[in-house]
């Protein structure tokens, strides 16, 4: 029986065959590197927002405590949002006629509330909660960074999934005394671990296998 396919056959098809398992394998890392990356996440992406309102202001050369406006962020899991009478607390004395802050007065005569754009937005299927967090020892700037140095306030961490994971896996990395957790000059010592693993047991953190379980993020 005369031979139907050519010797050269077999080095075509091992090329298809391997040729094809490395594309699928290049296109899958680019995949990860593409949703990790700055562009997908939007870390370090400045945000537009109704006003030009700047953190390193209020919060480094007014001294301005984070939960002033934050108010809700001890006793609930939404961090909370100023409303325009709080800002006019202030500003209805100081740069009231200011153009910068026509949409604030604007807001504030109308009783209609600014549209602010989220910054750090979390998909609906992840429950998260502030104050649980607060309570336990987490301090603002170990999510949203050094908010105080930013005239204009971007994410600092991707907020993924593989990210939160990390921190439930070793939350003595991150822990600090309940008096530094406002305090966005904090910096963790040499010897974190040590001190996070025993403010884990002071603030009864629960074991890594509760954190990371399903049910704690998604309810």
């Amino acid at each position: 029986m005369p031979q139907i396919f050519r010797r050269s056959s077999n080095l075509v098809s091992r090329a298809v065959i391997f040729g094809t398992a490395s594309l699928a394998i290049i296109l899958l890392y680019l995949l990860v590197v593409v949703n990790r990356s700055d562009y997908y996440t939007d870390v370090g992406i400045k945000v537009r927002q109704p006003v030009q309102f700047s953190h390193k202001h209020h919060v480094t050369d007014d001294g301005i405590d984070c939960r002033y406006c934050h108010e809700s962020v001890e006793t609930s899991s939404f961090a909370g949002i100023p409303s325009t009478k709080k800002c006019m607390n202030c500003h209805s004395q100081i740069w009231a006629n200011s153009s910068a802050l026509e949409p604030v007065l604007t807001s504030w005569k109308r009783g209609a509330p600014l549209r602010w754009t989220r910054v750090n937005n979390l998909p609906d299927y992840v429950y998260f909660d502030h104050s649980i967090h607060i309570a336990k020892g987490v301090g603002c700037s170990t999510c949203h960074g050094k908010v105080d140095e930013m005239p204009v306030v971007m994410k600092t961490a991707s907020l993924s999934m593989e990210w939160c994971l990390d921190c439930h896996k070793h939350p003595e990395e991150s822990l600090r005394p309940k008096n530094e957790i406002f305090n966005m000059a904090w910096k963790s010592s040499s010897h974190q671990v040590t001190i996070g693993t025993i403010l884990a047991k002071e603030y009864k953190i629960q074991s890594a296998e509760v954190l990371i379980s399903c049910s704690t993020c998604h309810r």
